[in-house]
């Protein structure tokens, strides 16, 4: 009876409408975006939560589908941009197996991130999301690190797991500095156990790169890394360059590229979001073998999701851009 009160008491307390940040047409963030505060909060369908949002995370695929990238195979208008989402289970549907109302969760809410992404996103105070998109939000990770985590991390995962990587492969990370390489890395060097890892990044950024297992760290503005003499298992592109990475590739290794319209001959793919992956990477983020880096202007708060927006469009941010706190 308590539990039952418990949730009805939660369910009372959730409002009809919520403030987000919207947009109604396609362009650039800074000309398009508002925060509008009489948004319907989402409904929830049987095999949905609805998260209480705490933080969510800016990835390069939000300003690009508001420019346009994929408008043929998106949502209807208005559009509540964000993938990326941490918070507490406030609602349950009826197909719900594991998860309950006061969980603290985070998740990648567009399974096929191309393909029809949510109408209403995470960039809100509510979000409706399936359950097998979701995990537990590890006790080691804030809010904030937890919600800049999961596109990046389970791309990073999908792109070595489809290399068919391992311990006795070298591999060389393009954009090492950046959201998705900093876990190519770090999950190289710790899930995988590979003893040759090399990244390229910009010259503030070196000392990063070594910090998070690099053996090789290339200024790629001192330095062509197709240029150097060793060649790699895998090549991980995580900033367009596929052409040039076939030349720093083994003759029988891969290239993984992950930057929409790669070469051809490159492995690229677009990730799939699975909750399960991040169930199976909770032991290392809980025993610390993989952190979350945080861009040093991160996190933005919820009213300055525009200068949040502009900061990843220079494509100098390290690491992941977080927002934080949602109202």
């Amino acid at each position: 009876m308590a539990a039952n009160a418990a949730s009805d008491e939660t369910a009372a307390a959730i409002p009809s409408k919520m403030k987000a940040w919207v947009y109604s047409e396609l362009g650039n963030p800074a000309n398009v975006l508002r925060l509008e505060s009489h948004v319907e909060v989402p409904r929830v369908e049987e095999d949905q939560v609805l998260i209480k949002v705490v933080a969510a995370a800016l990835n390069p695929v939000d300003f690009k589908r508001m420019n346009g990238l994929f408008k043929d195979a998106d949502s209807p208008f208005p559009i509540v941009p964000g993938y990326d989402v941490a918070g507490v289970v406030v609602r349950v549907g009826s197909k719900v197996k594991k998860l309950k109302i006061g969980d603290d969760v985070y998740g990648h809410v567009n399974e096929k991130p191309l393909e029809y992404p949510k109408q209403y996103g995470t960039l809100a105070e509510f979000v409706a999301v399936e359950e097998k998109l979701l995990a537990t939000k590890p006790h080691s990770l804030s809010f904030e690190e937890a919600a800049a985590t999961p596109l990046a991390v389970q791309t990073a995962y999908e792109g070595l797991e489809r290399a068919k990587f391992s311990a006795s492969k070298s591999i060389l990370v393009l954009g090492g500095a950046g959201g998705c390489g900093t876990f190519v890395i770090q999950l190289a060097k710790k899930v995988y156990g590979s003893s040759r890892i090399a990244a390229t990044s910009s010259t503030g950024k070196i000392e990063l790169l070594r910090s998070l297992g690099t053996d090789l760290a290339i200024d790629y503005t001192q330095q062509n890394f197709e240029e150097l003499p060793e060649k790699f298992d895998v090549v991980y592109d995580c900033v367009g360059q596929s052409e040039r990475a076939l030349k720093a590739v083994k003759e029988d290794g891969v290239v993984v590229c992950i930057v929409p319209r790669g070469d051809p001959r490159a492995l690229s793919f677009i990730v799939t979001s699975d909750g399960s992956i991040l169930e199976k990477l909770e032991p290392f983020f809980e025993a610390k073998e993989v952190r979350v880096v945080m861009d040093p202007k991160s996190p933005f708060s919820f009213s300055r999701v525009i200068d949040a927006f502009s900061h990843l469009e220079t494509n100098r941010a390290i690491g992941k851009i977080a927002i934080f706190p949602i109202p």
